[in-house]
């Protein structure tokens, strides 16, 4: 199983900045503790400095991340305010039929509802849903197609 975690890095922020990346490890935790066969794919870890990057390199490490969303089997969108970047990769996850968890309060959002499978509000559901074997079977299913 392939899991891509899809989540806020710039956000709206109109700096050169980047959000805080906290979230992945507790999610990672989780994934190695209920999904130990999951091949995680952080694409934040790759590119810890891709917020220097020069437009080629950009632009490639947004095509990559892109193609490696579509070739998942789970999508883990972190999404705490909008982002563009999660707002595509899910769109890709989507449109190539995989299995998408948002970690999110905007419930509402257009982009959460139509590409999201689960929408969570925290990393403690995101938990309840893997320990109770519901995600692991969503994404089997979704597979086998």
């Amino acid at each position: 199983m392939k899991v891509f975690l899809a989540g806020i890095i710039q956000g709206s922020l109109v700096e050169a900045d980047i959000h805080d990346q906290d979230w992945r490890e507790p999610i990672t935790q989780v994934l190695n503790k209920y999904l130990p066969e999951a091949e995680i794919y952080c694409h934040y870890s790759c590119h810890p400095n891709s917020i220097t990057y020069e437009l080629p390199e950009i632009k490639e490490t947004l095509a990559e991340g892109i193609f490696r969303a579509g070739e998942c089997d789970l999508l883990i969108a972190y999404a705490p305010s909008a982002s563009m970047g999660t707002a595509i990769e899910m769109y890709e996850a989507a449109r190539k039929s995989k299995t998408i968890v948002s970690i999110t309060p905007m419930a509402a959002n257009w982009v959460i509802r139509a590409y999201s499978d689960f929408v969570l509000s925290d990393i403690e559901e995101f938990e309840a849903l893997a320990a109770s074997g519901k995600l692991k079977k969503l994404v089997e299913k979704k597979t086998k197609k």
